[in-house]
């Protein structure tokens, strides 16, 4: 017989992206397995986590602080935007070191069959940092899927009046495959043969 509070922690569990009802199952049980500190360190973990970390003020990646150490950071160029889609995309591009500039994250791509929309991400704020007339390049470094290909182009059309230039990343990643997953080489050539869009 099923028992309710293995089921729900099962189902919480598998709200997390790529775990099934079968695996979310089998970290349930693991977790009730282990001993108790340590389950009661990771909700810890996850309590503390969803108290302290907040949106970067300035470009949305996650942060303990206002504002996050590379918006702070005076070495960065001023003169780039990098958009990524998600706050997991800035450590994969960071990680390449191909990249010195400033980074905008989205929390998302375009889905009209989803019901997101321009107003779900932060696309207003992508424009106001451009309309400072500090930016002179924005590279668009969001999904290679069809998702990321509508937000690329729609972003384009929109910054095309701001006179900067826009480019997006190459197709060194796989279609359908997402950056958090990519490995720093591939992602580190598609950055270096971005083209103008």
């Amino acid at each position: 017989m099923p028992i309710p509070a293995i089921e729900t922690l099962a189902a919480q569990i598998g709200q997390l992206p790529g775990v099934g009802k079968k695996t979310a199952l089998r970290y349930a049980y693991h977790i009730l397995g282990m001993e108790e500190g340590d389950a009661l360190g990771i909700a810890a973990a996850i309590c503390d986590a969803r108290e302290t970390v907040r949106p970067c003020a300035v470009c949305g990646q996650y942060t303990d602080r206002e504002t996050c150490d590379i918006c702070a950071d005076p070495r960065r160029a001023r003169d780039n935007i990098c958009v990524v889609s998600a706050p997991a995309d800035v450590p994969v591009m960071e990680r390449t070191r191909a990249y010195r500039g400033l980074y905008h994250v989205l929390f998302g791509s375009l889905s009209p069959m989803d019901g997101i929309g321009p107003e779900d991400l932060r696309v207003a704020e992508l424009l106001a940092r451009v309309q400072t007339g500090e930016v002179r390049e924005v590279i668009l470094a969001t999904n290679s899927d069809a998702k990321g290909d509508v937000t690329a182009a729609y972003l384009a059309r929109e910054l095309e009046p701001y006179g900067v230039l826009v480019t997006r990343i190459a197709r060194g990643i796989p279609i359908g495959g997402n950056l958090e997953y990519t490995d720093e080489i591939t992602l580190a050539q598609a950055l270096a043969g971005r083209k103008e869009m």
